[in-house]
């Protein structure tokens, strides 16, 4: 009588054990199948994606693009944030001689996109605004108070910067003394307005990485930096060209200037079959800009000539992308 009680106990116990491991497989199963169903998420890069309106030079110069499409086109394209170039606004800007009214209008058109489409107005490049380096103090101070305009106007924008050249004198020593003097002063107005004000390697003196290195140390402001780009190193042309003459070893230079980055532009131009660029390595490159601990924008500027602009710009992004994961 007890072993056929033991022999019933031992039976249920042995149909409960196969009830339980049934469902646990079932539910390992279930998991198993719900893991896979997920998709690994992708690594974020370390920096933010901007575009540079340059990029889009030719579509606004010569396709008739309206400048105040760049907002719609960047969120097509998968940008986040917007570096505007005011040579673009012109000559709408530049007939009304940069009044109040016009660049009032400029602000509010621009402000109206961006936040149509949630993107991030992060700087204004300014050009034609005269020389900052030049040799004559008037020239010089006359070019300050141009920029001021543009400081306003980015401050007005929720911009952070304004990028400027330093153009004027070939001498080194002459044109870090004026530098630093035109610099300090646009520098200083700028401050209360909180915008800093960068300078990109863009040709002449300004592309000696060592030289502007010297010129920000000897500004010594908080709201005074660089805007590294990897690849506008050509200090001189040869006469009647385009073609470089002299220069500077561009991954020296880009190390030379992150110190006082406070936005970075990532120049291309020609692509490989891989999709690499064909003059710059940009694995080198953005180990350069990380070991300097950069997290801000790092803005697209394609420049080439066989692809088209919008091709060009996404090849960037995606090469961008692609070489963040290496580094």
């Amino acid at each position: 009588m007890k072993r056929r009680k033991f022999i019933r106990n031992a039976s249920a116990a042995g149909i409960c054990v196969s009830i339980l491991g049934t469902y646990a497989c079932k539910e390992t199963k279930k998991k198993e199948l719900e893991t896979a169903d997920q998709e690994p998420e992708m690594a974020s890069p370390f920096f933010k994606l901007s575009l540079a309106q340059w990029s889009m030079h030719k579509m606004i110069r010569e396709d008739g693009v309206d400048p105040y499409s760049f907002a719609e086109k960047a969120k097509n394209w998968g940008f986040e944030g917007l570096e505007y170039v005011s040579q673009l606004y012109n000559p709408e800007l530049s007939d009304a001689n940069y009044s109040d009214e016009a660049m009032a209008a400029f602000v509010e058109k621009s402000n109206a996109e961006a936040e149509k489409y949630g993107l991030k107005n992060v700087l204004i490049m300014i050009d034609g605004q005269g020389n900052l380096a030049v040799n004559d103090v008037a020239e010089r101070n006359e070019t300050v108070e141009k920029h001021k305009k543009w400081v306003d106007a980015a401050a007005a924008m929720g911009c952070h910067a304004i990028r400027v050249n330093l153009n004027g004198s070939n001498e080194p020593e002459e044109w870090k003394s004026n530098s630093v003097d035109g610099l300090t002063k646009l520098a200083t107005y700028a401050m209360d307005k909180n915008i800093n004000i960068l300078v990109e390697n863009h040709g002449g003196l300004s592309s000696n990485g060592a030289l502007l290195a010297e010129v920000m140390e000897t500004v010594g402001m908080e709201n005074c930096g660089t805007l590294p780009d990897f690849g506008n190193f050509c200090i001189t042309r040869k006469p009647d060209s385009r073609d470089c003459e002299v220069s500077y070893d561009k991954y020296k230079g880009v190390k030379e200037l992150m110190p006082y980055a406070k936005a970075v532009s990532a120049k291309s131009n020609d692509f490989d079959e891989d999709g690499n660029d064909t003059g710059i390595d940009y694995v080198r490159m953005l180990k350069i800009v990380k070991d300097h601990d950069y997290t801000g924008y790092i803005g697209v500027e394609y420049e080439g000539n066989i692809l088209g602009e919008e091709q060009g710009i996404i090849a960037t992004k995606e090469l961008l992308l692609k070489a963040a994961k290496e580094v």
